[in-house]
């Protein structure tokens, strides 16, 4: 009776009503709203971002923060410890390349067969040692080159922690970007919910027309699509991120710290040539590719070395009853002569390697300048656009979203440009989120890119999980 009286009221009457219609509408929400209406807006309540998963887990979400996540890494990455024992394989080489060669001993025993002399003795006996001796410093060049491997083999390490790191973090950004698309998009359920329940009070004082109302109930569905496509996201993020951290047994149930990194100062204020030459500084491929030069060095001087041949020395000492002298002792030198081969195959081979080492030289440093040169330009460009999203468009696209519900509430404005606005508010916050999506991941390619500074080898823990 009450909906049938206020119907009745003449179209002026009405409009003046709307200004009053906010506590109308809260009476008639708890009064006398339609079966069907009821039916048509569902309100099920949301839920939170990490709430709940698909694994089976229970129990409330694990809190990560970036540096949890980068820790997690460093202890669990099975293809980080597959390159920590690399280090330990040319370790072994450096204990290899130091050995001195062992001596060799001979034990003779001859004039078994022949007849015994007139005092019926035995057989004679010899027993030789010969020992090699390298000449010309080798071992020592042999030392210093399998040095210079161990450590061209560590920057190998801290460069592979450096990528690594770098996939982490984005991975870790990823899963924010996620979280922050499921909350908005939760949210924007409940606003549309809240909308449509107040336009379908309007629907019944015959204030806006079905068509309309309509409208609103297909946002309000395609809201719900998008809140079931960011949860999709959100646990395909969990799982790359698991990926990475080979698996920990909390992985479908990580909550990104909600907290956008800020950039630090490592030296992006100064310009592109301050990083770049940060970068030779600190770079470990670079640190890597001239320590190979150095041991190709090593090893050409080896090769021309080589051809100074190696000396063997000796001594004996033989017992032979049946000679006048029973015991004697001789010493004895062995010097291969370098008269058909002087190791010219090997002399070249050593001389390609170092030219290919220095062209690798060249290379990386060639992939450092266009690394720096393409990380500080996404950071500035990224940092600009979060910048302006902050300090000119959000609060814009706030007023023009309220301004545009207000006015359809009082029907000074048209369903079309309600829904515009809604729909320009949504593609603005996600386009803002992707924007601070993109400045971390941009600051973390730039912390690539210079060479941030890792962890000792030793500090890698290859045992625990």
């Amino acid at each position: 009776m009450f909906l049938t009286a206020i119907r009745l009221i003449s179209r002026k009457q009405s409009f003046f009503l709307i200004g009053t219609k906010g506590v109308l509408l809260i009476l008639l929400s708890h009064v006398c709203i339609p079966a069907y209406a009821q039916q048509d807006i569902p309100n099920a309540p949301i839920a939170s971002a990490t709430a709940s998963n698909d694994s089976g887990g229970t129990g409330k979400d694990v809190s990560l923060s970036e540096e949890q996540a980068l820790a997690l890494f460093y202890q669990r990455n099975l293809d980080l410890i597959a390159a920590r024992y690399n280090i330990a394989t040319a370790k072994a080489s450096e204990i290899i390349s130091a050995a001195l060669p062992n001596p060799v001993m001979s034990l003779d025993v001859y004039e078994l067969g022949g007849k015994t002399n007139n005092n019926g003795v035995g057989p004679a006996t010899s027993v030789r040692i010969d020992q090699l001796i390298q000449t010309a410093g080798k071992r020592q060049v042999k030392i210093e080159s399998s040095q210079l491997a161990t450590q061209a083999t560590e920057e190998d390490l801290y460069d592979a922690l450096r990528t690594f790191s770098n996939a982490v973090r984005k991975s870790f950004y990823s899963l924010l970007l996620a979280q922050k698309t499921y909350d908005f998009a939760s949210d924007n359920v409940s606003h549309y919910q809240s909308l449509l329940r107040a336009n379908q009070l309007r629907l019944d004082l015959g204030d806006i027309s079905v068509s309309d109302f309509l409208r609103i109930k297909v946002e309000t569905s395609k809201a719900r699509s998008d809140l079931d496509k960011s949860l999709a996201l959100l646990d395909q993020a969990r799982s790359d991120l698991a990926v990475l951290l080979a698996w920990p047994d909390d992985a479908m149930r990580f909550k990104a710290e909600d907290q956008w990194p800020k950039p630090t100062e490592i030296g992006q204020s100064r310009g592109r040539d301050a990083l770049f030459s940060k970068a030779l500084e600190l770079r470990p491929d670079l640190k890597a590719a001239k320590l190979r030069i150095e041991q190709a060095q090593r090893d050409l001087s080896l090769s021309r070395k080589q051809v100074i041949p190696d000396v063997t020395v000796g001594g004996y000492y033989q017992h032979d009853p049946g000679n006048i002298d029973l015991n004697t002792f001789g010493v004895g030198l062995q010097v291969p002569l370098p008269v058909f081969y002087r190791n010219q195959g090997e002399i070249d081979q050593a001389a390609v390697k170092l030219s290919n080492a220095m062209l690798q030289l060249d290379q990386a440093e060639q992939s450092i300048r266009a690394d720096v040169v393409s990380a500080h330009a996404a950071w500035k460009s990224s940092t600009l656009v979060a910048k302006r999203f902050e300090s000119e468009i959000l609060d814009d696209v706030r007023k023009v979203r309220e301004a545009a519900e207000l006015s359809f509430a009082k029907g000074a404005t048209s369903i079309i440009d309600l829904i515009e606005a809604e729909r320009n508010y949504k593609n603005t916050m996600m386009d803002y989120y992707t924007a601070l999506n993109d400045q971390a991941r941009s600051f973390a390619d730039l912390l690539a890119a210079v060479g941030e500074k890792m962890r000792d080898v030793d500090a890698v823990d290859t045992e625990g999980k």
